[in-house]
């Protein structure tokens, strides 16, 4: 295999993707198959090999460490290929010869590799159970810390377990919700997205979709890739894949002119050259994502700008950094080209290209410290003292020594570099974890990775990330864009989540009567007391409103004036029955019994303005109890007319002495006896569990009311009245065809119907009508069934009275006038 090589004491090997893409070719097993063929040079992979050789002179020249021993290499080239990483670092495991082919180099002591993940978990598997160190640069996968199956594997970028986090805490930084997510298809990309979406589930943010890439993708799976992402509605994406696997893909996003999406990026193309170009940037301008310190390492722009073919022109890799920086071939080569062959009078030394800008190495100086990481182990072992003390001798033979005493060695390497950072490996082989946050912006007309932020971790062992956030440059302008999948639910709703749908997807439904929601994404709407109510918006609780009868509406106004109108003409009949007593009709009519039923009627009409107004202890105790007795006392007199009636008649016949038994005594201890009886009731009712002021909590009203106490009591107290009244209708209704003009048992006969209708009707009224309508009901029953009693038994007496005074004479009352 064609690769870099220098003899040494002691050799450190690396293997690097010099060639980024290994062309596969199908066997015929008819002859020998061709051999491993790459393509697609790598500048940057190319500058970590010219890094390595750098640092390795640097350590060759300084008396310090290692002295008087020589660190030789060997670099090989992976083609980012696990298969042919494999067979690298089985190459360099089984020993290699001196160019010269005489003598025989010393075995490995340790390997720099590799950049992919996939790459170094094949290297560290195999060559972990023979105890050989691998110190990687770029390789990022938290499987690798896995010390049982890796014990032997390092590196000095931290690991993506800590890339997850900080990616995380900038997706939490900027409240994006509703992201999509791109892995390669190798364990870098699927291990990076499985710790990036557990940390997303501990933010409660969702992932939209997830898209498998590969460098080696057909250009049909790289177009469904595209389509996933223009049927979608995310804003935000993150691209956990490396530079070769996602410059395709870039390419198309690109042609198809998708814009509008903020990308992230992981460390492995954030700050990649070949796509850092106008041309990208139309689609993945303000890119943000993750990097490892930055670091401008002196004296190595010149060591880069003396790179050429004609040093040594048997160096692997030269001839074809030549032909793409000088543009011309320096000698013949295997591959086809179409490049002019170069005439030697090229020069890099005051070329401007990227490859020699090393003020901002990032990756370059990973392979820095991994050279100079092992350096330290090996010079521990050999001097058993720490780099850099004086009276160095060595305490062992440099043959004797073994890649496992290297391996422990390197695991207890602590030590301060040149540039003042701390280089140790913790207990799984990783560095501390600190990242620079970049962004892509164009400045000048060529693309620009700034730093404009930072992530580390913090004394409490939390992180912490800072932003600045004000000189960001967003890829949809210079506000901060925003991804959800649904808005957030405003004030007065709760969200409801869709079915199928990801937890960051639902509808927002209005908060249900009675419950709010005052902070906007609220999950459930809150419960008011039961004093309190929502508010039309429903984000706030209110209080309910009061209802009773009021004497300040219009149905207490209208009540007020029926009820003192029916007092009124209660007393006008009385008043006209006492100034035309003498009459024969108001004689006819028994003047005290007819007075005794107009003053109860009086008190009937007064009744409803006990129920009208706010409730208190003695109004309910009134309300029930007045009008109990006061009808008693009304049926009662009602009943005595009756009566009188029906015995005034009985007397006209001859023999019949019932009229004398029937006197004025007899009626008022009707009125007495029976009223009494109402009023035992209502009594007991007050004594035992007399009607209180109570509320009834409705949905958005309070109704105050009057609690009657005694269910029992209360209909006693109705059941009573009933009964007096079916006695009165009864007696009524058999006397109704009785002679002569003036059958006052007509009359009662008509009132009680009609005062039996109304109560009965009363009864389902009563029990269907909400809150202060039911008093309202009552109250009506009260006045129709007085005024019922009051025109019925009254109006015809008054119209003679009044209208006929030439009928009110004792022939016409006795009806013997034709």
């Amino acid at each position: 295999m064609p690769g870099l090589f220098k003899q040494g004491d002691i050799m450190v090997e690396g293997i690097f993707p010099v060639f980024n893409k290994e062309l596969t070719s199908t066997s015929t097993f008819r002859s020998e198959p061709p051999g491993v063929k790459c393509v697609g040079f790598d500048l940057r992979a190319f500058r970590w090999t010219q890094v390595m050789i750098f640092a390795i002179q640097e350590i060759n020249n300084d008396p310090g460490i290692l002295p008087n021993i020589t660190l030789g290499y060997r670099i090989l080239n992976s083609c980012a290929s696990p298969t042919n990483t494999l067979r690298a670092a089985l190459t360099l495991a089984g020993g290699v010869r001196s160019t010269n082919q005489t003598t025989c180099a010393p075995a490995i002591s340790a390997l720099i590799a590799e950049s992919g993940s996939t790459q170094s978990l094949a290297v560290a598997g195999t060559l972990g159970p023979f105890k050989v160190p691998i110190v990687s640069y770029f390789s990022t996968c938290a499987c690798l810390s896995d010390r049982t199956k890796y014990p032997t594997f390092f590196r000095t970028i931290p690991s993506d377990y800590f890339q997850a986090k900080a990616l995380a805490a900038l997706v939490k930084r900027f409240g994006w919700q509703w992201i999509g997510a791109l892995q390669s298809d190798n364990d870098y990309g699927r291990n990076g997205i499985q710790a990036f979406t557990e940390e997303m589930k501990n933010l409660g943010v969702c992932v939209a979709f997830v898209g498998t890439i590969l460098r080696t993708y057909k250009m049909e799976k790289i177009q469904t890739v595209v389509n996933l992402i223009k049927r979608s509605n995310v804003k935000v994406i993150l691209a956990f894949v490396p530079e070769g696997d996602f410059y395709p893909l870039m390419k198309e996003v690109v042609k198809q002119n998708i814009t509008g999406i903020q990308w992230i990026a992981s460390e492995a193309w954030i700050t990649a050259s070949r796509p850092s170009t106008p041309h990208i940037y139309k689609a993945f301008g303000g890119s943000l994502g993750f990097v490892v310190q930055k670091m401008a390492i002196p004296n190595l722009q010149p060591f880069l700008a003396n790179v050429n073919p004609y040093t040594d022109p048997s160096a692997a890799f030269v001839g074809d950094f030549w032909e793409m920086m000088a543009g011309c071939r320096p000698g013949p080569s295997p591959r086809v080209s179409v490049t002019e062959t170069c005439s030697g009078n090229q020069t890099l030394v005051d070329q401007q290209h990227v490859f020699f800008n090393v003020t901002q190495l990032r990756v370059s100086y990973n392979v820095y410290k991994a050279v100079y990481a092992i350096a330290h182990a090996l010079h521990r072992l050999v001097f058993c003292k720490a780099a850099g003390e004086k009276n160095l001798q060595p305490c062992r033979s440099v043959p004797g020594v073994t890649s496992a005493e290297v391996t422990r060695e390197v695991q207890g390497v602590n030590f301060r570099n040149r540039f003042g950072d701390r280089v140790f490996f913790d207990e799984n082989g990783d560095p501390p974890a600190s990242y620079d946050l970049i962004n892509w912006q164009l400045r000048d007309g060529k693309v620009q990775h700034v730093t404009l932020g930072h992530f580390a971790s913090a004394a409490d062992g939390e992180y912490e990330l800072s932003v600045q956030e004000e000189a960001v440059v967003w890829r949809t302008g210079k506000t901060v864009p925003e991804s959800v999948c649904s808005n957030v639910c405003p004030v007065g709703t709760r969200k409801a989540q869709i079915k199928g749908k990801p937890i960051c997807c639902f509808d927002c439904i209005p908060c249900a009567e009675g419950t709010i929601s005052n902070t906007t994404g609220a999950a459930d709407c809150s419960q008011c007391p039961r004093e309190f109510w929502s508010n039309e918006r429903k984000d706030a609780c209110i209080p309910k409103t009061i209802e009773f009868l009021s004497y300040h509406e219009p149905m207490g106004i209208a009540i007020s004036v029926l009820s003192l109108l029916g007092a009124s003409l209660s007393l006008a009949v009385m008043t006209i029955f006492i100034h035309y007593r003498g009459t024969p009709v108001v004689k006819a009519s028994n003047s005290e019994l007819s007075c005794c039923l107009l003053s109860s009627l009086f008190l009937c009409f007064l009744c409803p303005l006990t129920f009208i107004g706010r409730p208190t202890v003695w109004t309910c105790m009134l309300r029930h109890t007045a009008f109990g007795v006061t009808f008693a006392l009304c049926i009662s007199c009602v009943l005595a007319k009756t009566i009188v009636v029906v015995t005034a008649f009985k007397a006209t016949v001859p023999g019949n002495k019932m009229s004398g038994k029937f006197g004025p005594k007899q009626q008022r201890l009707i009125l007495v006896f029976c009223t009494l009886i109402q009023t035992i009731i209502c009594l007991l009712w007050l004594k035992l569990n007399p009607p209180s002021p109570d509320m009834d909590f409705k949905y958005s009203e309070i109704v105050l009311k009057c609690n009657t106490g005694s269910d029992a009591a209360f209909v006693a107290v109705f059941c009573y009245i009933g009964v007096l009244s079916i006695i009165c209708l009864a007696l009524a209704f058999l006397a109704r065809k009785l002679p002569d003009n003036f059958n006052e048992a007509k009359y009662i006969t008509f009132s009680m119907l009609i005062f039996c209708a109304v109560w009965i009707t009363f009864i389902p009224a009563y029990v269907s009508s909400p809150g202060k309508f039911a008093v309202a009901v009552e109250i009506f029953a009260i006045l129709s069934s007085a005024a019922g009693l009051l025109f019925s038994i009254f109006s015809p007496k008054c119209y003679i009275i009044v209208m006929r005074p030439d009928k009110n004479t004792k022939r016409c009352v006795m009806g013997k006038v034709q």
